[in-house]
């Protein structure tokens, strides 16, 4: 593994990219501290720390952020009006003629897409960033000072801050896709929420420190979190794989078919998205009770809808597989996919080319799907259980999981590749990753 990690710097290209990459993420976190002006940094540090036990809306934007909503920095939006809007427009491929055409026109469809995308994350953070001067308006009526200055010019300079700030970003993101090494959206996520773990590791050492936390439990609770990641990685390489077949043809001179492949389809195909989608809607509640904070009857569903209630669990379960079964089906297409194998000659055998592959694609893919569903359930679940009934000092699981593990495991993979192409070694000689770079 050692030699390995030389190796990288040995291939000058791979050496160059991942500088790039590593320099624009450095900037990105030197662009998490800079405050946006007009607010008083102090004081919201000190809102955010006694709303940061919230399951609000909120804190599940600052958490994709890595704690710039929070600071309200220039880069408080972060990267989330790109990813919304990248989620939009693949929505409107599948429900817009319009859209579904350009997602068929190949690179140069891809190409109006992503500007379109471009003008729609203007627009989204335009219209978040007001948002976000409104709100910070309405919190000096519970710590005064908070926004010194209210007023029209505060709300144009916050908007103007704020949107330059996510353009910036999403150029960044875009530099390292093209420059540096993997995705470079991905990656910032990534390194948003990879920030939060310096502080948890030391909070929970004073805790074993002061007393709090007995060691023999912090042990258990390291293992128990190695075990979990371990599951995640597992799950999230799964894969059913059918067999696929196509007939020899002759194109001029040449031969062409023959060969024997297959159509990987993994048990997460939607990956996160579900979560996001149906934790928004799931803590919608708390969110609303904080601008009614004396209101019992409110308060008393936001205690329903509190992490560790049943109420809670059970909704945010059943809302995690709905977005599975419906954010699958949005994204992948049996038919089109059925019809481009028999374009090509290829088959499935024992199954007619057409409408009977495609029939055959989506049962297996109902089938594994629902697997995939109960796990992303779990894995949802699983972080508010282990503060409420397991007393663990920090949040571990849940979509930064499942986000960690992805995009590691793909930029890992993308270097294995370019490892390969100059027959060096990858990083793991007997792993998975090296069998399926190859």
């Amino acid at each position: 593994m050692v030699s390995s990690l030389f190796q990288v710097f040995r291939v000058p290209e791979l050496k160059r990219r991942i500088l790039w990459t590593l320099g624009l993420l450095i900037v990105y976190r030197f662009g998490g501290h800079i405050p946006t002006p007009g607010i008083n940094g102090a004081a919201l540090t000190a809102w955010a720390q006694s709303a940061a036990d919230g399951n609000t809306l909120f804190n599940l934007y600052d958490l994709f952020v890595g704690g710039n909503f929070a600071k309200a920095t220039i880069f408080a939006l972060g990267i989330m009006p790109y990813i919304s809007a990248s989620i939009v427009f693949q929505l409107f491929g599948s429900v817009i003629p319009f859209f579904e055409r350009l997602q068929k026109e190949g690179e140069e469809g891809r190409k109006k897409i992503n500007q379109y995308t471009r003008v729609g994350t203007v627009a989204l953070a335009l219209v978040q960033s007001a948002g976000i001067s409104v709100f910070l308006e309405s919190l000096n009526g519970q710590i005064p000072g908070i926004v010194p200055n209210p007023g029209l010019a505060f709300k144009l300079l916050c908007m103007l801050t704020m949107t330059s700030g996510t353009i910036f970003v999403m150029w960044l993101g875009e530099t390292i896709t093209e420059r540096g090494i993997g995705n470079g959206i991905s990656l910032i996520i990534f390194i948003g929420i990879v920030a939060r773990f310096p502080n948890d590791v030391i909070n929970s050492l004073r805790l074993v420190a002061n007393g709090a936390l007995h060691p023999l439990v912090a042990v258990l609770i390291a293992a128990m979190m190695i075990g979990i990641t371990a599951f995640v990685i597992f799950v999230n390489q799964a894969q059913r794989r059918i067999p696929v077949q196509y007939a020899k043809r002759i194109v001029g001179r040449k031969m062409y078919g023959g060969q024997t492949t297959h159509i990987p389809l993994r048990v997460i195909t939607a990956g996160v998205i579900p979560i996001i989608f149906a934790q928004s809607i799931v803590i919608f509640p708390s969110t609303i009770g904080t601008f009614f904070p004396n209101n019992d009857a409110i308060q008393m569903i936001v205690q329903w809808f509190s992490p560790g209630h049943p109420v809670y669990i059970v909704l945010y379960a059943a809302l995690i597989i709905f977005f599975t079964y419906f954010y699958t089906a949005i994204i992948f297409n049996p038919m089109d996919l059925a019809e481009n194998m028999k374009k090509f000659g290829g088959f499935i055998p024992g199954i007619q080319p057409g409408r009977h592959t495609a029939e055959y694609i989506d049962r297996i893919l109902l089938r594994i799907t629902l697997p995939g569903a109960i796990f992303l359930a779990i894995i949802a679940v699983l972080p508010d259980l282990l503060i409420r009934y397991g007393n663990v000092p920090f949040y571990f699981g849940g979509t930064s999981l499942l986000i960690i593990v992805g995009v590691a495991l793909d930029t890992l993979q993308q270097i294995e590749s370019h490892l390969l192409m100059r027959h060096y070694d990858g990083f793991m000689k007997k792993g998975k990753l090296r069998a399926r770079a190859r």
